[in-house]
């Protein structure tokens, strides 16, 4: 499980932050006494980094209560947790360090010194390795049995992280417009492919066969698929203006992406449905505000967005928007527990909001609880499994 955060004061900023894969009114909710209990004796516990605080909190999703914050390094902007739910690796962009957290203890061990300004980090599979991305052009590979880390890939201005389903082979963005292959076998990079003049976010269907990347070309954007057996880009599929973050539906027949349309101030945003099987995108589905992250249903049914100023459900079967809900004043980040009867929402806030808070949700029915409040600049959020 991965999140990865870019974090935008407007619009603007927002695009400027796509182009160069930077690094780093509240409404009351109804009552919900908590979701559905996990099917486990152990309870999910929803691990929520904040930014500005320095921490990370952990929160009983049974319970719904938030433990005591956990300090960890300079600026956290980014978390994974390993397969087996007992590490927790927390990137620090501001000390460049990443920070293990047992999960049963809810400690943080001593930071690992990775590249300058980390942003992006994912697990293989298996769980032995943690692979992290910086802002000075490295991968930094990391033992999870041991914590400690290998020596530095070099890629052209590494950005977001994607793993295939067998564990092979790690794709890395670059903001040069390329995506390099790693083998996690050797740690080795192999040759950049082409996609576009900045590549953004990559989403692999679950069959491994394909890696589809985002590409933010100033105003002629698109998705890029990459064929992972031949390591060989595909024709580009058109999208919305300014493509962001992507997601891919369980049964891999659709992927989904957040277009900003960031022409500021309007704040008005599309999420594309690309059909996997024909290559083409779909209509796009018009979102209020800019679409940040998304989530999706294990049963893969629905995809949730949030746009920064609400969190709208998609259904999957017919690729329309539902009725969109608040989750605070500046809905950032999402997660869903392993059954998929509950959500939760990080509240990064806006100009006049402080937000701070991360709120529940029922998917089944869009009903939110009451906040929950946690260190200043909550931006991203992962669950144990």
């Amino acid at each position: 499980m991965r999140t990865h955060t870019i974090r935008p004061a407007s619009a603007v900023a927002l695009a400027a932050v796509l182009s160069i894969l930077a690094l780093t009114g509240a409404r009351a909710a109804p009552s919900m006494t908590g979701p559905a209990r996990a099917p486990s004796a152990r309870p999910q516990v929803a691990y929520v980094v904040s930014l500005d605080a320095n921490t990370v909190t952990p929160i009983n999703t049974v319970t719904n209560k938030a433990g005591p914050p956990i300090k960890v390094g300079v600026n956290p902007n980014a978390i994974a947790i390993t397969p087996n739910g007992k590490t927790a690796y927390v990137t620090n962009s501001g000390s460049d360090t990443v920070t293990p957290i047992s999960t049963g203890t809810n400690k943080a061990g001593p930071p690992i010194k990775v590249g300058r300004q980390p942003a992006f980090i994912v697990i293989t599979p298996g769980g032995k390795t943690a692979y992290v991305s910086s802002g000075n052009g490295t991968v930094t590979p990391i033992s999870t049995a041991t914590d400690k880390p290998g020596a530095p890939i070099r890629i052209a201005g590494a950005g977001d992280l994607a793993i295939t389903p067998d564990g092979k082979t790690l794709y890395a963005a670059s903001s040069n417009g390329t995506v390099t292959p790693i083998s996690t076998a050797t740690n080795k990079p192999g040759t950049a492919i082409k996609v576009g003049k900045t590549a953004g976010y990559i989403a692999i269907t679950p069959n491994g066969r394909t890696a589809y990347v985002t590409i933010w070309n100033f105003y002629a954007d698109t998705v890029r698929p990459i064929n992972t057996a031949t390591n060989k880009a595909g024709k580009p599929i058109k999208v919305g203006t300014d493509p962001g973050a992507i997601v891919m539906t369980p049964n891999g027949k659709t992927a989904y992406v957040a277009c900003f349309h960031a022409q500021y101030p309007v704040a008005q945003g599309t999420v594309w449905p690309i059909n996997i099987a024909a290559g083409k995108a779909g209509k796009p589905i018009k979102v209020a505000g800019f679409p940040t992250h998304f989530a999706v249903t294990p049963d893969g049914t629905t995809v949730y967005v949030t746009t920064g100023q609400n969190v709208t459900p998609i259904r999957t079967s017919t690729s329309a928007g539902g009725r969109p809900f608040p989750a605070g004043s500046g809905p950032w980040a999402i997660a869903l527990t392993a059954s998929g009867a509950a959500g939760y929402v990080t509240d990064d806030g806006t100009g006049s909001q402080p937000g701070n808070t991360v709120t529940p949700f029922r998917t089944k029915t869009g009903t939110t609880g009451q906040p929950i409040k946690v260190g200043l600049g909550p931006v991203a959020i992962a669950l144990t499994p």
